[in-house]
């Protein structure tokens, strides 16, 4: 980038990951970079979802790839030509984590941890002179003089309107003048580790529009029974199949495993289904699953065993012994069923390819992994910035998009966040020429 930039200043709100990638890639342009996060340290989302192992990014064929992103595919095809799985893993080397790809096709850092990965970057980060602010807690725009619309023009800086940013701190309200801001403050999920979307006022404010947030990636209710409840919350349902019918009347359909909690299922599998069951809830009120209790067999296999002469062993004996059919699967045949209903053969084998589960509400947004909703693309110019506020780009969790786990979340984070940081550079070049 030109010497246009040297003397330009652009503040990141926010040090998930997309605003650490903004960050590096305005760092390599010749800004100043100041990161402001409202928590004592950075990346502690990041941290927290390596915990069970560093899920970086997916190893699947782009097309496939592309396709988890569902109705913003599209727009987030463009942000991974910039910067998708294999560029990303790419970075990571050069970073000096090392990555391989697990049996389900998923990557993974060797050691699977992230806190290694966030030192060596964080130490990148701040070599290149990138500054960090913690417990810097954005709370609006100065709107005195109109900042952040048409924003103050600083004649020696050149023409463009400058940012007048408003930050809670440990010793009181700051202002921070910046020439460009990077939003990244996340989504709604973990409020906990700093995605609590108190954004998303300040955003409307200024006239921004919102998506609603909605929960992502979690878990959902359903009605057990008190003796399901305490006999099996806590344990894996697998193998197992769901199928459910969407909004648009197609029949999804995924197999993986789930786990039975207090109040419902939650699981990788209902994760990646789990866009389809919400908004199957909020168009219907509720949504009924049906489970395949039994994905290896064909229907006629489990009515053949289930109606094979079982002489005295009880039926639940003889479907542990004939199709290994038992335990919380069991369970679940019994929430399903009257006992009438279970001495019925047929129905019996029926109900064991394919279970009713009513689902009746998503788990609230602080339980999710993720949020659906926020900032819409169509606010946004291709450089990811606002339309009508010059020099403020969004990135991350915080535009309206989702994915499934299985690091399609953090892939486009990261591309995102790029994205947003060469697209601050393109900017500030443009107005100061």
């Amino acid at each position: 980038m030109s010497n246009l930039t040297d003397s330009a200043r652009v503040a990141v709100i926010g040090g998930g990951p997309a605003g650490l990638m903004a960050a590096e890639a305005l760092a390599s342009g010749g800004v100043q970079v100041d990161v402001y996060d409202a928590m004592p340290s950075v990346g502690r989302k990041f941290l927290m979802a390596g915990k069970g192992g560093m899920n970086i990014t997916h190893s699947e064929p782009l097309e496939a790839f592309l396709g988890r992103y569902g109705a913003r595919r599209e727009q987030i095809a463009a942000l991974l030509d910039m910067f998708g799985p294999d560029a990303l893993r790419a970075w990571l080397h050069k970073l000096g984590v090392e990555t391989f790809v697990g049996s389900s096709g998923r990557v993974f850092p060797t050691d699977m941890k992230a806190a290694p990965m966030l030192r060596a970057w964080l130490h990148r980060l701040r070599e290149s002179g990138v500054r960090f602010h913690m417990r810097h807690k954005w709370v609006g725009w100065d709107a005195s003089d109109g900042a952040g619309d048409e924003g103050t023009r600083n004649t020696e800086r050149g023409n463009s309107p400058q940012q007048k940013l408003l930050f809670m701190t440990p010793t009181g309200e700051q202002q921070v003048r910046a020439d460009a801001v990077i939003f990244a403050l996340g989504g709604g999920s973990w409020p906990r580790l700093g995605s609590d979307a108190a954004w998303v006022p300040l955003m409307t404010a200024r006239d921004v529009p919102v998506a609603p947030l909605l929960p992502a990636n979690c878990g959902f209710d359903a009605n057990w029974s008190d003796y399901f409840r305490e006999r099996f919350a806590g344990q894996p349902v697998k193998p197992v199949s769901i199928t459910l019918i969407d909004t648009d009347g197609n029949a999804q359909h995924r197999q993986g495993e789930f786990v039975v909690t207090e109040t419902g299922i939650e699981g990788s599998l209902v994760y990646a289904l789990s866009a389809a069951i919400r908004e199957r809830i909020l168009t219907d009120g509720e949504v009924t699953i049906m489970l395949d209790l039994a994905p290896a067999l064909t229907a006629q296999r489990v009515l053949d065993e289930v109606t094979r002469p079982r002489g005295s062993r009880s039926m639940s004996t003889h479907l542990q012994s004939r199709i290994g059919l038992g335990g919380v699967k069991l369970g679940l045949l019994h929430e399903a069923l009257s006992k009438e209903a279970f001495a019925d053969t047929a129905l019996l084998a029926q109900t064991i390819k394919a279970l009713p589960l009513k689902l009746v509400r998503p788990r609230p947004i602080e339980e999710a992994i993720s949020s659906a909703g926020g900032v819409p693309f169509e606010a946004l110019d291709a450089r990811l910035m606002i339309g009508h506020v010059p020099g403020a780009f969004c990135a991350g969790e915080m535009l309206d998009w989702e994915a499934p786990t299985g690091g399609y979340l953090l892939t486009a984070c990261f591309a995102s966040g790029l994205a947003a940081g060469r697209g601050a550079l393109a900017y500030l070049a443009d107005t100061r020429r």
